[in-house]
């Protein structure tokens, strides 16, 4: 049956797309157009080439390979005659699918985390395109070429490699325009302005006389500024502008016979320069965008822990405050009991005992509450932080220790959002305890609430009473260690200078779960 398959013969399906062949015709076109603009020292068809190739996925490549043998079939096939078959057949058939393979062998680079592989990309298609030509005309023509191998091979180099990089660049910018959306409204007015620069000089150098050759050399490398501006401001995605500008311009300036081989010498030393500068500008560029994304994907990561911690304390903080409604409900209902067992002993006239019975209920109720509200601190959410800490179980816990003064307040905290109040009273009561624990001698407390920046928060300073004195060490690694996770998760920082603690903790807007029982809501402290 194997056999019978082979004497059946292969079937070839072969799919040609309509929009393929649109793409190889307007790919010819655009290279005979470039071609009738090129000049010797600044090839626009080899950056054409590369351009497609990266704008175009793979599986349309086939379509531009029939439009570059389209434009050389209607540009070398008159040349048969003077340069022979052969030339124009094996000269023009190489150059297309060797960039390509040079595109496609960087493919993995193109996603690394730096673009400067654009540069290998054009420095190799460049060289392979020039040793196919400068090999092809030495060994094919009739009569080789008059101009020495070196020389002739230096200026398709440079025409290649700047015409690739003149073209290719907006190619990738094009191609990634979705990758980073927001780099076109940073610095709109600057960037405008380096642009109508670059024109303006470009302008100015079209303007300048040609017997002055060193005035519009400067002008020329004047125009670097802008781009160089533009590259610190946007990255590779700036050298993308700029350096395409600087190239077009310096070929508009450029003197011409009308010829694609014309060529000026005094330009060929001005392009080197660019040459080098637009190498440099490419890899800065690369390097600022390499360095932003990091920067933006590490505070990205950075938020997103912060939102994380936050949302697990507040989680924390939602079972706490369950569990202390479940004690308050308990309290109120043995307070409830006791309220009916004195009125039925002072309905037997047992009112020395009631009396007696009231006053411990009471004291015992009382204490019962403030034990309840350091748990959870219910009453912060209708009279604010302050009024909780002057009125709550955390102000009876200082006063007993007869070692923290009156505390001085400062601000409105409710201003700031329930979670960065509770926030700051646990961070507050852990800094205390904590300086209690290691530390002897008074206290003294201080808090401020305020807006920086458009951002409100509040700062928490723990402080000996004492100046002359100075936190130990351990206090100051406990003090880190205990207080810099919720103050991180706030957006805040921790700072132990000699006698004091200071936390800052700033409002961050956080989807979180609503509490259950209470609404949230604060009234003026």
């Amino acid at each position: 049956m194997q056999g019978e398959s082979w004497k059946d013969g292969f079937e070839l399906n072969l799919c040609i797309r309509p929009a393929g062949i649109a793409l190889a015709f307007l790919y010819a076109i655009a290279c005979w157009g470039a071609r009738k603009l090129s000049l010797d020292q600044f090839y626009l068809p080899a950056g054409i080439r590369v351009a497609a190739l990266l704008i175009c996925p793979p599986r349309l490549w086939i379509y531009l390979l029939l439009g570059e043998y389209a434009y050389f079939a209607q540009m070398r096939v008159p040349m048969i005659g003077k340069y022979g078959l052969i030339w124009v057949v094996l000269g023009s058939i190489f150059l297309m699918p060797a960039v390509a393979l040079i595109v496609r062998l960087h493919r993995r680079m193109m996603a690394g985390a730096t673009d400067i592989w654009l540069l290998s990309v054009a420095t190799a298609a460049a060289t392979v395109a020039t040793l196919i030509n400068i090999t092809a005309s030495h060994l094919l023509w009739p009569t080789p070429p008059s101009i020495p191998p070196l020389s002739s091979a230096a200026r398709m180099f440079l025409g290649d490699f700047v015409a690739i990089l003149t073209l290719a660049l907006p190619a990738l910018l094009w191609t990634r325009r979705r990758s980073e959306p927001e780099w076109s409204r940073r610095f709109v007015v600057p960037t405008l302005a380096a642009v109508a620069l670059t024109l303006l000089l470009g302008l100015s150098s079209i303007a300048t006389a040609p017997e002055t050759a060193g005035a519009k050399a400067s002008v020329l490398l004047l125009m670097a500024l802008p781009a160089i501006a533009l590259t610190c401001m946007h990255g590779w995605r700036g050298a993308a502008i700029g350096v395409p500008l600087l190239n077009l311009i310096i070929h508009i300036t450029t003197p011409s016979s009308g010829r694609p081989e014309s060529f000026d010498a005094e330009t060929f030393a001005t392009q080197q320069s660019m040459a080098v500068l637009s190498i440099a500008l490419l890899a800065l560029g690369s390097s600022i965008s390499y360095y932003r994304q990091q920067y933006r994907t590490r505070t990205l990561g950075e938020e997103a822990a912060r939102t994380l911690a936050r949302t697990s304390q507040i989680s924390t903080e939602m079972n706490l405050r369950k569990h202390a409604l479940h004690l308050r409900e308990i309290g109120d209902g043995m307070d409830a009991s006791l309220s009916e067992v004195m009125t039925w002993l002072q309905a037997h006239g047992h009112h020395d005992t009631a009396t007696d019975l009231l006053r411990a209920s009471a004291k015992h109720s009382r204490q019962f509450r403030e034990q309840t509200s350091m748990l959870y601190p219910i009453s912060l959410e209708q009279l604010g932080l302050y009024l909780t800490m002057q009125t709550g179980g955390l102000r009876q816990a200082w006063e007993e220790t007869h070692r923290v003064t009156s505390p001085r307040l400062a601000g409105n905290p409710c201003q700031l959002s329930v979670e960065l109040q509770l926030a700051a009273y646990r961070t507050l009561s852990d800094a205390v305890s904590l300086v209690l624990r290691q530390e002897t001698g008074q206290l003294r407390i201080q808090t401020r609430c305020g807006r920086v920046r458009q951002q409100r928060g509040i700062v928490i300073v723990v402080a000996l009473l004492d100046r002359g004195r100075t936190l130990s060490r351990a206090t100051t690694e406990l003090a880190r260690e205990q207080l810099t996770a919720r103050a991180l998760a706030y957006g805040g920082t921790v700072q132990c200078r000699h006698n004091r603690v200071r936390v800052l903790l700033r409002d961050a807007s956080i989807s979180v779960p609503q509490w259950s029982e209470t609404p949230l809501r604060t009234r003026t402290a």
